[in-house]
């Protein structure tokens, strides 16, 4: 395709998502929007349910079947097996069941980043005084222009390390972890005979890279549907390696999570359906999905990376040369978040004049700057109004 018919393509589109009119949508790593596509599949969905009648075998059935199909469909974005997908609603539940699942000790370690989101660094914390495990925060944020992330982690493990928890795209930075080696490096680490295992955040990798989540190797990759998916808030999923299922166990059960048979005796679901709980709301299923298949008319997750890092690219390079604005990063960041900071520190007060402009982005608490995300659909007349608003606003 021609860069012309491919630029006709994408407006084209982008008029399939009502958030993007008359406004310049720069939040994505917060929230995608949801096209109108999804949140027709969505409406009808819950017609759907009131008209079989909400409690009833044919309604049962509809639920059972679309869990399936939205497992399967995961499964094959992620490169893994539908067995494997435990469905959630966003990447903290997810993070939560392989936080809580773990039979810890006394004297346990488990290592931590300090570029974690804070839900995530509370329920390490709540772990620790509820169980007396130690924690060490690994400095990753050191490692943002100089220095080895692999080399750092394995510096922090122990010999009674039994989890290290980190994020795939870093939420703050930007920063895409060499994910696959830092596995190899914890794997390869065990500890008082039990094997170390990784717990990935990966709200801000799942709909950006080109995921194969079996080559990765990670135990837990915890993520959600509605950021780089643009689905529905209310999704997400949890993977679950195979070699690890058996040692994680599930902290609420609820009926999706247990099978009964006839006689009344209660057994564990054989895969990851034994971390799903109860009733969702099932709707958002194909709303999710719908919002997975639109991505694929414009291009492959390959295709759709690459013109994530080009224009990640563009805006890294303009914000480079305006004066009084610092880049975290001294070089092009491989994926769509691009953080900088003002050298006068006034980001929240950007941010609200921004968003007057119509252009919305947000503020990071650490490190403190300023974060705008591009997606492949952004374009580059949208960057080119973000600098001049930023522009606007140092002069």
């Amino acid at each position: 395709m021609s860069s012309k018919s491919r630029e006709y393509s994408r407006e084209r589109h982008r008029e399939q998502f009502p958030a993007l009119v008359n406004k310049v949508y720069l939040n994505y790593g917060g929230q995608g929007p949801l096209p109108y596509a999804a949140l027709e599949a969505i409406s009808q969905s819950f017609q759907r349910i009131q008209e079989i009648g909400p409690f009833s075998t044919q309604a049962n059935n509809w639920v059972v079947e679309e869990a399936q199909q939205t497992r399967a469909l995961i499964a094959a974005e992620l490169g893994v097996s539908a067995t494997n997908i435990t469905l959630t609603e966003n990447t903290t539940v997810g993070c939560n069941i392989a936080l809580w699942g773990i039979d810890w000790q006394p004297g346990d370690h488990l290592l931590l980043t300090d570029c974690e989101h804070h839900g995530v660094v509370a329920a390490v914390q709540e772990l620790q005084q509820r169980y007396d495990i130690e924690v060490t925060v690994c400095p990753l944020i050191n490692t943002l222009n100089q220095g080895n992330p692999i080399d750092l982690i394995l510096q922090y493990l122990r010999s009674n390390t039994r989890l290290v928890v980190l994020s795939h795209v870093l939420w703050n930075t930007g920063e895409v972890l060499p994910l696959a080696e830092i596995v190899q490096v914890c794997h390869s680490h065990s500890t008082w005979g039990k094997p170390v295992r990784i717990l990935v955040d990966a709200a801000q990798s799942v709909g950006v890279l080109p995921l194969n989540l079996t080559e990765l190797g990670a135990d837990f990759y915890a993520f959600t549907g509605h950021k780089w998916w643009c689905g529905p808030e209310g999704v997400g999923g949890l993977y679950v390696a195979p070699n690890a299922l058996e040692s994680l166990h599930p902290t609420f059960i609820g009926w999706r999570g247990i099978s009964v048979n006839s006689e009344g005796k209660i057994f564990t679901q054989p895969d990851a359906r034994r971390f799903e709980i109860a009733t969702s709301a099932y709707p958002l299923y194909a709303g999710l999905r719908t919002a997975i298949a639109l991505h694929h008319q414009w291009g492959t997750a390959e295709e759709r990376y690459q013109r994530i890092l080009q224009l990640s690219r563009y805006l890294w390079e303009k914000l480079s040369h305006l004066p009084g604005v610092i880049c975290l990063k001294n070089s092009p960041p491989e994926s769509g978040l691009v953080s900088f900071k003002l050298a006068n520190g006034s980001h929240r007060e950007l941010v609200k004049f921004l968003e007057n402009q119509g252009i919305m982005v947000r503020t990071i608490l650490s490190p403190d700057c300023v974060r705008a995300c591009v997606h492949y659909f952004s374009l580059e007349s949208e960057i080119e109004k973000l600098v001049a608003a930023i522009t606007e606003f140092i002069l």
